[in-house]
């Protein structure tokens, strides 16, 4: 099997586990370490079948770490929910979520076509598809048993870390707004991070007009609670990615798109801000898989520059 010793190989008794949710008369023939997993390990999974074909799964592996039981249960929970729908997900074929089986909690899934795509060029096209994307996600109505678990916020005032030659003011009175109690909201099914790294496209032929999405993946943090704060980390990181316009426009577009935002902009102005500077503390890695990923001039400090820029226009938008 090829890459049986490189960055891609699969250890023994996962190996093992994958072979058994293998149809009969099929085999692993080639494994590949897949880029822009930040918290586990992404494999490509070759499968040859019996008609001398191959399909490709992909292979989820979370290492060392204390909330793999509980993204792993997630992202089981979302793969089944969002199969009854027309959200573009994976499928799922197995999870072993608490290493029984595996050396480490795992979760094995089909693999869709298309790429993650986080170049400036065409990003006027991408941006209003993504927030239709995401106003479909949050559209998805689980039954109350079947929702994942309330969001969880972790950034207080006292943790947010204000970048060098910030408008200190503007930080100042960011912090200041979620000093205060969250909003009451309308719960959603929510994704919890979505961003461009988690979605893929596909242009089967030149021209804008053919782009589309072939896929949400990384459903981790799938959670319940208010659209804005899927809306809000979806506006930080475009805004990180391609500048701070592009970040308000994203909100923009979720409106047009048919989402439904809070009603009052103080309201509004909690989640954009509470994202935000919950990247504040994050910045070296949030921008490490970008750079990856080719955006090589998207260094910590440029990343941390825009994040400055971005607070400080939320905090001058009217009203």
């Amino acid at each position: 099997m090829a890459d049986h010793d490189g960055a891609g190989a699969v250890r023994p008794l996962t190996l093992a586990w994958v072979g058994r949710h293998l149809d009969v008369g099929e085999r692993v023939v080639k494994t590949e370490a897949l880029q822009g997993g930040s918290t586990a390990e992404m494999r490509r999974v070759t499968v040859g079948r019996r008609d001398g074909g191959t399909r490709d799964l992909v292979l989820r592996t979370f290492v060392d770490d204390e909330h793999a039981e509980d993204w792993l249960n997630r992202e089981r929970g979302a793969l089944a929910l969002l199969a009854e729908t027309g959200v573009p997900t994976p499928g799922l074929v197995a999870v072993d979520h608490r290493a029984v089986h595996c050396e480490y909690p795992s979760l094995l899934m089909t693999h869709l076509a298309g790429r993650t795509v986080l170049e400036d060029e065409g990003v006027e096209a991408r941006v209003p598809l993504l927030a239709r994307q995401l106003v479909a996600i949050h559209a998805v109505r689980p039954a109350p048993a079947e929702r994942p678990p309330r969001y969880v916020t972790l950034t207080t005032a006292d943790t947010v870390v204000t970048p060098k030659g910030a408008d200190t003011a503007a930080w100042a009175a960011a912090v200041d707004v979620i000093r205060g109690p969250a909003p009451a909201y309308e719960g959603r099914f929510l994704h919890r991070d979505f961003h461009p790294g988690n979605v893929l496209f596909d242009a089967p032929s030149p021209g804008p007009e053919a782009l589309r999405i072939t896929g949400v993946v990384d459903w981790a943090a799938a959670s319940w609670g208010p659209a804005d704060l899927d809306v809000a980390h979806c506006c930080t990181n475009v805004a990180l990615l391609h500048g701070p316009a592009w970040g308000v426009r994203f909100a923009e577009e979720y409106e047009e798109a048919g989402g439904a935002l809070a009603t009052s902009a103080g309201e509004r102005l909690y989640w954009q801000v509470r994202d935000a500077l919950a990247l504040s503390e994050e910045v070296q890695q949030v921008s490490l898989p970008w750079r990856g990923a080719g955006r090589t001039e998207l260094t910590a400090r440029v990343v941390e520059e825009r994040l400055a820029a971005y607070v400080t226009a939320l905090m001058d938008a009217p009203g």
